[in-house]
């Protein structure tokens, strides 16, 4: 129990911290001990610093180096690298002109990062931050309705899109095909689009609208090229190259990027220089490895087990386990993929007591995830887009809840219907 009670004492710690301006990846360290030294009645003392070394570098039970995490800082460094030098070289400004002559009243603000919503990597929240921090200053937004815009649209895809492991994984599980999952989740897409568009209005000052241009200017769409090139690189994972991960693909791809922005800029190599080296921050690395081990310690602590234990002695609904579990974990992990690899094991055996079909039953851990990952305040996308946007994650709940109770009403109502055995 007192693993437990480490858990929610860590993440109030971070919380804090976080509103305090602390360094995230000091907060997140400091929540990753606390959690340590509460579970030390089922590990030792040495699996503390253990776990940070399995988390960021080294695995002990096969004594060897893995390099993902550090692939992953480096493809998160690249990325904000990317945006950043887009800002710099106000390509940025060029790209949102030519936007707005296509989208009319500020369509541009859900437009922007549900195209960047189509590149399935970590963060990717962060190519959007500074699009919808000059777009929405230009309709009234605050910096927290920015967040909250730019993260719910970013992830808009969620239930639909085929390429997400996270979709390809639950659908091994459920032994259901990715094309039938998509299905069952169209109304619950239809309905978080809708959701996302009501709250955009609602934000948005009338009185800030700005004019609307009659003439089409086609010149800066060539500037949506270097945030999208990276998403053919996602080939290469179908080489069969085990070399070629998801992730090495992609930072090929964010290179590719950068090096074609600059080609469009036309701009001599010192200039260059200059923004490269301006653009660089290790902040973003170190949160990347934060993240890891704050999660290595959570799965170490033993919680996910705990809280799956306490459930079956408490004799919970069926449907509320089928629910409540993976929201929890999702929130604790701030992983979908990871949610669903612990969570749906254990939730499985309560399928046939739903009065749910297994597909039904599929789509609704599905999104019981995505909404909990969506609103996990170790959520990359939640740290990098607040980040960008100067503002934190905690004040994003005041909106995120309701938006995400709706949806997940909504989902939950419309499976009963159509999927009840």
């Amino acid at each position: 129990m007192l693993n437990l009670i480490g858990v929610i004492i860590a993440f109030i710690v971070v919380l804090f911290l976080i509103r305090k301006k602390i360094n995230f990846a000091l907060s997140l360290t400091i929540g990753a001990l606390i959690i340590g030294l509460f579970s030390l009645e089922t590990i030792t003392l040495l699996d503390i610093p253990k776990g940070f070394i399995e988390a960021s570098i080294y695995t002990f039970n096969t004594q060897q180096i893995h390099t993902d995490i550090l692939e992953l800082a480096i493809l998160m460094t690249l990325i904000l690298m990317l945006a950043k030098c887009m800002q710099e070289t106000k390509a940025i400004t060029h790209l949102i002109d030519s936007l707005r002559t296509f989208f009319s009243k500020g369509g541009t603000i859900a437009v922007i990062p549900a195209v960047y919503g189509l590149m399935p990597i970590p963060g990717g929240a962060l190519f959007s931050a500074p699009l919808i921090d000059q777009e929405g200053t230009t309709h009234g937004l605050t910096n927290d309705q920015k967040n909250v815009l730019n993260v719910w649209f970013r992830h808009m895809w969620f239930p639909i899109f085929p390429l997400s492991q996270t979709m390809i994984l639950i659908a091994s599980f459920g032994g259901i095909p990715i094309g039938t999952l998509i299905l069952a989740d169209i109304p619950v897409f239809i309905a978080y689009a809708l959701i996302g568009y009501l709250c955009m209005r609602h934000y948005m000052k009338p009185t800030q609208q700005p004019p609307k241009t009659t003439t089409k200017d086609y010149s800066g769409l060539k500037y949506l090229i270097p945030p999208l090139i990276p998403l053919p690189f996602y080939a290469l994972t179908f080489l069969g190259i085990s070399e070629i991960t998801e992730t090495r693909a992609f930072i090929i791809g964010v290179i590719v990027g950068i090096i074609s922005l600059f080609l469009l800029l036309k701009i001599n190599w010192k200039t260059t220089t200059h923004i490269l080296r301006k653009s660089l921050s290790w902040n973003l690395a170190l949160a990347i490895f934060a993240i890891m081990i704050f999660r290595q310690m959570i799965q170490l602590s033993g919680v996910d087990t705990l809280i799956a234990a306490g459930m079956k002695t408490y004799a919970f609904p069926a449907l509320a386990i089928i629910l409540l579990f993976p929201l929890i974990l999702g929130i604790l992990i701030g992983s979908d993929f990871a949610s669903v690899a612990l969570s749906f094991p254990i939730v499985a055996p309560f399928i046939t007591a739903t009065g749910i079909s297994t597909l039904g039953c599929t789509a609704l851990i599905f999104m019981a995830i995505n909404m909990a990952y969506l609103i996990s305040p170790i959520h990359l996308c939640n740290v990098l887009s607040s980040d960008y946007l100067h503002t934190d994650v905690t004040r994003m709940y005041k909106m995120y809840i309701p938006a995400t109770i709706a949806v997940l009403l909504i989902h939950l109502t419309a499976i009963i219907l159509l999927f009840h055995t």
